[in-house]
């Protein structure tokens, strides 16, 4: 085979794996991705047993430790204090900023309007440094875990 053919076909090969490699890491990124629900999302319509992505605000004076579980409630962000939310059970690893009244994001599965969550799966969301200190949850008092 001349030196010219053998460097086309390789050049050939060589883009043809690209290309697929590209494509399945395309197809992982987006098949793996999910839209976070609010607490009033999941409690109107979560199947049980299904695993979903919550994200809200930590209602102030919820949280509680159990042995090895942090135990909360999560409403929705702009809703009132008094706002309906949902229990959330966590086992893992607690992020330093995590408090009453910081939004929060986490995994779990739904059952009834309590949520089992996935260990280590709690992502505190920092507030802003653009918004005013009393919607950003920065002068709530420190979570007692």
């Amino acid at each position: 085979m001349d030196p010219a053919r053998k460097r086309k076909t390789r050049l050939i090969v060589t883009l043809g794996i690209a290309l697929l490699l590209s494509t399945a890491l395309i197809y992982t990124s987006f098949s793996a991705s999910t839209v976070a629900k609010t607490p009033s999302q999941l409690l109107a319509s979560s199947t049980p047993g299904e695993s979903y992505q919550l994200t809200g605000k930590v209602v102030q004076g919820s949280v509680k430790k159990a042995d090895d579980e942090l135990i909360f409630r999560v409403k929705d962000r702009a809703a009132p204090e008094d706002a309906k939310s949902i229990l959330v059970r966590y086992t893992g690893t607690v992020p330093d900023p995590f408090r009453e009244g910081r939004e929060v994001i986490v995994t779990g599965k739904v059952t009834g309007d309590e949520m089992v969550a996935k260990p280590n799966s709690l992502i505190t969301k920092c507030p802003s440094k653009f918004s005013n200190s009393e919607s950003s949850g920065a002068t709530g008092s420190a979570a007692k875990y």
